[in-house]
């Protein structure tokens, strides 16, 4: 996209500082906005104040594997002809109705990814050949043949023995992904009418259940509570990236970041992953309930 030194960046301020790396790679600025305090997913309103003169790319995370207001983002961002770039990290074939996540973006292959390797490593979708072409290049030290480098890059290729084992995963992909939305619905009757509140899903969306988050007031009660029913729980993310000692300054005042400070005092992630057994899930779900309720 050709954004460097000098230009800004705009993404949500309740992701993974991952994302804000990526951006600080490229030497521009990350500028944060904030989320829909129901889904946690990106607000195009946050983003629309955020977007200033210095806008060179938007950047939505489709967090926890929910597709956020992408067409509302598109919107924002073809008022300005700003490139988006789809942070897809935890969204493997997640839908936001009619299109799969990674229009334009890029997937994790860790090992906790809903399709992961044994090792870091990713990949960039996009349906553009020139851009594809310049991305085949920049992985690989900006080689366009062998000992003929057009441009600077950097050594970004994905190890053979990871690409190995991805190829092996995908087929089971699929199967995977409906399995995780079989356990989604599971906890969702189970939490129905509890304090312990499931993110809100988005309309129309096919939800790739990274993780599983719900909304607690009293969150460090209810995991606790979990704990001594022996269901270990996990805080994704504890803290925004402002929170963050060494990002602070990314609070710029430039909008209010007050729905992504508190999700990150509330949100607490279930077990989730495609090998749980039924009888497991059930436990969890069961204990969950009571935790929501304050049973001892």
């Amino acid at each position: 996209m050709d954004v460097g030194r000098g230009d800004e960046v705009v993404t949500q301020a309740n992701t993974c500082i991952p994302t804000v790396a990526a951006i600080e790679r490229t030497g521009a600025r990350p500028i944060l906005c904030d989320v829909h305090a129901g889904s946690a997913t990106i607000d195009p309103e946050s983003l629309r104040a955020a977007v200033g003169p210095g806008t060179r790319a938007i950047v939505p995370v489709h967090l926890y594997g929910q597709v956020g207001s992408l067409a509302d983002v598109l919107q924002v961002a073809g008022e300005r002809d700003i490139p988006v770039v789809e942070d897809c990290a935890q969204a493997h074939l997640a839908t936001d109705g009619e299109r799969y996540a990674g229009t334009l973006g890029a997937f994790s292959f860790y090992p906790t990814k809903n399709l992961g390797a044994i090792g870091d490593g990713g990949a960039v979708v996009c349906h553009d050949e020139e851009l594809a072409g310049r991305l085949r290049r920049l992985r690989v030290y900006g080689q366009s043949d062998r000992d003929c480098h057009s441009e600077r890059g950097v050594n970004s290729r994905l190890d053979e023995l990871e690409a190995a084992l991805l190829r092996v995963k995908v087929p089971h992909l699929a199967a995977w992904h409906e399995r995780r939305n079989a356990i989604a619905r599971r906890y969702d009757v189970a939490l129905r009418d509890t304090p312990a509140r499931p993110l809100e899903r988005l309309p129309a969306r096919e939800h790739a259940y990274h993780l599983y988050v719900v909304r607690v007031p009293e969150r460090d009660a209810f995991r606790a509570a979990l704990e001594q029913r022996g269901v270990g729980t996990l805080i994704h993310y504890p803290r925004p990236v402002h929170g963050h000692a060494g990002y602070r300054d990314l609070d710029d005042g430039r909008v209010s970041l007050t729905r992504s400070e508190r999700l990150a005092g509330e949100i607490a992630s279930l077990p989730m992953f495609p090998e749980l057994k039924d009888s497991e899930v059930d436990r969890v779900a069961e204990a969950a309930r009571e935790a929501a309720f304050g049973h001892a």
